[in-house]
């Protein structure tokens, strides 16, 4: 039986993060059942969300079916299973991995916060003594 999934274009597909997430999200329902594409929590736009649909359906890891004035989305888990066995178990080992750390909804890492600057050296700052060569000014 031919491959039908390319793995060139999963790979691609599946390099970004939100996309990634929507694939775990994905695979966590068992079930496999549609999902309404509205329910994804990224942190994108709403056409940046339809281009990432796009690119998973296009990568043949996903089916979309319109419904009126939304659309929902189906992980070809069983094409996937097939011609690229153990995928959605290391994607799954990796979120798992990821649970720990903190993460926005989107599934991407929250970054860390920047390091504060380290004060500048002190001088010490002695008053000059009345009379002195330094109180007038000269050496």
């Amino acid at each position: 039986m031919p491959r039908e999934l390319d793995l060139g274009a999963v790979l691609t597909a599946l390099a970004h993060p939100s996309r990634r997430q929507v694939v775990v999200d994905l695979v966590h329902d068992t079930d496999d059942q549609a999902r309404a594409c509205g329910s994804f929590d990224l942190p994108v736009s709403k056409a940046t969300k339809t281009h990432h649909f796009k690119v998973l359906r296009e990568a043949g890891l996903v089916t979309q079916r319109d419904h009126g004035n939304g659309s929902t989305l189906t992980l070809r888990r069983a094409e996937i299973d097939r011609d690229l066995p153990g995928l959605l178990g290391l994607l799954l080992s990796e979120d798992a991995s990821r649970a720990g750390a903190e993460h926005t909804p989107g599934g991407l890492p929250v970054p860390a916060p920047a390091p504060a600057p380290a004060p500048a050296p002190r001088t010490p700052h002695r008053p000059a003594r009345p009379g002195s060569t330094q109180a007038a000014g000269t050496t």
